[in-house]
């Protein structure tokens, strides 16, 4: 798989451009069903700012800490930025400065959120790809007829059959975000969609883990994903059942 285009001078990434096109679309999408709800869609651009520097900031950060082994034998992988970037810091980060810029304007959060989340799993499909042609967040070496084998990747061993995980969670997030979709034209619960993301992404994020075999920190045999992602989906039960009482007791009262 070529990640590489080179026209004369000039040489593009599939992987940046499959980021481009996952917050351009995630962009773009928003403001849409934004101006369908009357939500402010000046809201969109800001938290869309606030969310590319927190992923950029947490996704590293993560990445330093899981990989502390690896850079005290090699300090130079604190500023190697070609990879090394965890996607759950950069989620949790972005989520925190959405949080931080929507109290600052006095907007609704968890209407911009359950906004935005449909939004964040498309983008993550299409992040996906660009990991499959760049040929990181790769798989484990497999004999099945479903496999990818790179000859030029930096990062995934070369002439090997591999699972292809990038494309597995690809479709995966791209479910979520039409399912998402789907379910927030009917929920009237502020929240709801934010947390099915957590409970769907949690658990599909746990299962795919089983199948990568690139390094991403290990705590007590989990990986550190899993270890997040366990976190994350008991959380968000708990917050459904949390929204589900008080929906029950509203209509009680």
């Amino acid at each position: 798989m070529w990640n590489d285009i080179t026209i004369g001078p000039i040489t593009v990434h599939m992987y940046g451009i499959m980021i481009g096109i996952g917050y351009l679309s995630a962009y773009l999408i928003s403001c849409r069903r934004a101006k369908k709800l009357g939500l402010d869609e000046d809201m969109i651009w800001g938290i869309l700012v606030c969310s590319i520097l927190g992923i950029l900031i947490g996704s590293r950060l993560l990445f330093y800490i899981v990989s502390l082994p690896q850079i005290k034998e090699d300090p130079s992988i604190l500023w190697d930025f070609r990879n090394g970037y965890v996607v759950y810091g950069g989620i949790s980060f972005g989520v925190l400065l959405g949080y931080l810029y929507c109290r600052k304007k006095q907007a609704s959060f968890l209407k911009y959120l359950d906004l935005a989340m449909p939004a964040v799993s498309l983008a993550q499909g299409f992040g996906r790809i660009g990991c499959f042609f760049a040929g990181c967040c790769y798989g484990r070496q497999t004999d099945s007829w479903f496999h990818i084998m790179y000859t030029h990747s930096s990062f995934a061993p070369n002439n090997v059959p591999l699972i292809p995980t990038q494309l597995i969670s690809s479709a995966g997030n791209f479910a979520i975000a039409f399912f998402l979709f789907w379910y927030s034209k009917r929920s009237k619960k502020d929240g709801m969609v934010g947390v099915l993301y957590m409970i769907l992404y949690g658990t599909g994020r746990f299962i795919i883990e089983i199948f990568r075999n690139d390094l991403r920190g290990a705590w007590g045999g989990l990986s550190t994903s899993q270890l997040i992602s366990i976190i994350v989906l008991i959380l968000g039960l708990i917050l459904l059942a949390v929204f589900h009482k008080k929906e029950a007791a509203g209509t009680n009262g």
